[in-house]
């Protein structure tokens, strides 16, 4: 049997057991004997493309391996929908007082209300989002404290 095809179905070994664990370690692997096999298509000796497997091998799990867990996995970091709202700084259009008014906030117009309830807010002042109740806006006018 040649070399390169050993080192090519234990790439296929490896990446099938990859399946059951989901861990990205034996894919790593899999590359390595993968590179281990152009290594034999080359016509490199057995110790040269054993050393080949095993470099490529540890450079997949040191470099690509921790990128690739971190996109998978996902930080946590991305924030979207209302919560991205949140701190953002919005435009009074109307009075906005605690029981409501009116704000534009990135570009649309939104129903507000203070978060303070002795606040009264003019149009025209910039305020702060503080939280999003709904489709309401809840606003701080941080300047007038």
């Amino acid at each position: 049997m040649h070399d390169w095809l050993v080192w090519i179905i234990l790439a296929a070994g490896l990446a099938g057991a990859e399946a059951l664990s989901l861990d990205l370690v034996l894919v790593m692997c899999a590359g390595g004997a993968s590179a281990g096999a152009i290594a034999a298509g080359a016509g490199a000796p057995a110790a040269v493309q054993v050393a080949v497997a095993i470099a490529v091998a540890l450079g997949l799990l040191l470099f690509v391996r921790p990128v690739a867990k971190r996109h998978l996995t996902g930080t946590g970091t991305h924030i979207s929908g209302t919560a991205a709202l949140v701190g953002q700084q919005a435009v009074a259009l109307s009075s906005v007082d605690a029981h409501g008014g009116r704000v534009r906030l990135r570009g649309g117009e939104w129903s507000a209300r203070t978060f303070d309830e002795v606040q009264v807010i003019s149009p025209g002042t910039v305020v702060q989002v503080m939280q999003i109740d709904g489709a309401t806006a809840v606003v701080w006018d941080s300047q007038h404290i």
